[in-house]
C-alpha cells in the first residue's frame, strides 16, 4: 500500500484509541505534522534527495505530560525505511555517549573540532533522521558542545526531531549566559518547524492501569521510609557491613547497598555530592531498582543538589528504573518552596506516578 499522509495520521489515531483516547486539538496539529515530515522523509529516501533538498525538522514543545514522546515514538514507529537509518534516544544518554567519545578522539586527532566531528560519525552514522527526547541545554559548557552537534548534523543532511519543555528561546535561560547561546537558536527556528503541545489535560495525572505500567510507575514514595515500610514494599534494608564505594565516571560514590539488582544511597550521597546525569546513566544501566532514603524539602537542599535531583529523576523515568524514595515528609512538602528548578514542574510530574504510601 502506497504511505501517504492519511496513512501515518491513522497509526497516531490507531495508538491513542490503544491507550483509550482520542487525540487532542495539540496533539492532532503535532501528528498532522510529524505526517507531513514522515510522508517527506520516504520521498526523500526512495528518490535520493537527502544531502541536497533535507526537509526541516520539527521541534515539539510543550508542558509535562501532553503527550510529546508518546507522539514522537509514534512517529518513530511509523517511519518507513531501514532501521538503521533512523535514530530515537533520550538526550540525556546521548549526550553523555557524546561527551565520552569527544573525550576519546580528543586524544587521537588533539583538536576539538575534529574530535566533535568523529564522534558524531561514531554515534550517528549514517542515518538521516535522529529523534531526541527531551532536548534542553542548561549548562553553557554544553552548549559549546550542543551547537557543533547541531551544526555538524546539519551538514550532513540529517532531519532531526526534538521534544522539549522548552521552546527554543527558552534553552540556556540562564540570564549571564543566555545571549551566547541564541545564533544556534535562531539556527533551530530556521532549520526546524517549532510546535507547540500544550493541550489543557496533563495525561500523567490521569488514572493509570498497573499492570500496563513500567517500572518506573511500580515504585513509590515512602514517608516516613522507616525499614518496616520498606519491607512492606519487598525491600530488605541493607546492614551496615553491606555499605560500599562505587567508582562511577573516575569518582567514587558512597553507598548503603549495591546489591545484583539494588542500589541503596541516601539523598546527600546521590546529589549534594558532584555527581552528574552521566554518572546516574551508568547506574541505570546497572541496578534496574533504586531505593533512596533520606530525601529532604528540596528548598533546604543546595542549588546544585536540587538541579541534581531533577536530573537523577529523569534519567531514572527514561530508563523505567523502579524506584523509591523515603523521606519522613509526603510528596508536596518534599516539592514545595521557592527557587526551585525550572524543570522542578516535570519532576513533580514525573513523581506524581510513583504510588504515595504513608
Amino acid at each position: 500500500m502506497r504511505t501517504t499522509v492519511e496513512t501515518i495520521r491513522s497509526r497516531f489515531d490507531e495508538a491513542a484509541r490503544a491507550r483509550g483516547y482520542i487525540l487532542d486539538p495539540a496533539q492532532r496539529q503535532a501528528a498532522d505534522r510529524l505526517a507531513e515530515l514522515g510522508l517527506a522523509l520516504g520521498r526523500g529516501r526512495a528518490h535520493g534527495l537527502f544531502h541536497r533538498r533535507t526537509p526541516p525538522g520539527l521541534y515539539l514543545w510543550g508542558p509535562v505530560g501532553r503527550g510529546k514522546t508518546w507522539l514522537l515514538d509514534t512517529f518513530f514507529a511509523a517511519v518507513a525505511g531501514p532501521a538503521d537509518r533512523r535514530t530515537r534516544v533520550h538526550f540525556h544518554a546521548f549526550f553523555r555517549q557524546l561527551h565520552e567519545a569527544v573525550r576519546r578522539h580528543r586524544d587521537d586527532h588533539g583538536h576539538e573540532h575534529s574530535a566533535v566531528d568523529a564522534a558524531v560519525s561514531e554515534l550517528v552514522g549514517d542515518v538521516d533522521l535522529v529523534c531526541f527526547d527531551e532536548f534542553h541545554v542548561h549548562d553553557p559548557g554544553d552548549a559549546m558542545l550542543v551547537t557543533r552537534l547541531l551544526r555538524e548534523l546539519h551538514t550532513r543532511g540529517v532531519v532531526l526531531v526534538c521534544t522539549s519543555n522548552y521552546p527554543p528561546s527558552g534553552l540556556l535561560p540562564n540570564p549571564l549566559y543566555h545571549h551566547l547561546f541564541a545564533p544556534t537558536i535562531r539556527e533551530i527556528e530556521t532549520r526546524m518547524s517549532v510546535v507547540t503541545v500544550a493541550g489543557p489535560q496533563d495525561y500523567r495525572a490521569l488514572p493509570r492501569d498497573e499492570s500496563g505500567a513500567g517500572a518506573f510507575a511500580r515504585g513509590a514514595v515512602l514517608w516516613p521510609g522507616d525499614p518496616g515500610q520498606l519491607r512492606g514494599q519487598g525491600l530488605v534494608p541493607p546492614t551496615p557491613a553491606e555499605a560500599a564505594t562505587l567508582t562511577v565516571n573516575n569518582r567514587a560514590l558512597l553507598v548503603e547497598a549495591a546489591r545484583p539488582d539494588e542500589l541503596w544511597a541516601g539523598f546527600e550521597a546521590l546529589c549534594e555530592g558532584r555527581t552528574s546525569p552521566l554518572d546516574y546513566l551508568v547506574l541505570a544501566e546497572t541496578y534496574p531498582t533504586w531505593v533512596i532514603r533520606d530525601l529532604p524539602p528540596l528548598k533546604t537542599a543546595s542549588a546544585e543538589a536540587r538541579q541534581r535531583f531533577v536530573n537523577l529523576i529523569d534519567v531514572c523515568c527514561d530508563a523505567d528504573v523502579r524506584l523509591f524514595l523515603g523521606s519522613d515528609r509526603p510528596l508536596p512538602e518534599l516539592l514545595a518552596g521557592d527557587d526551585l528548578p525550572t524543570d522542578i514542574v516535570r519532576t513533580a510530574s514525573r513523581l506524581g506516578l510513583l504510588r504515595r504510601v504513608g
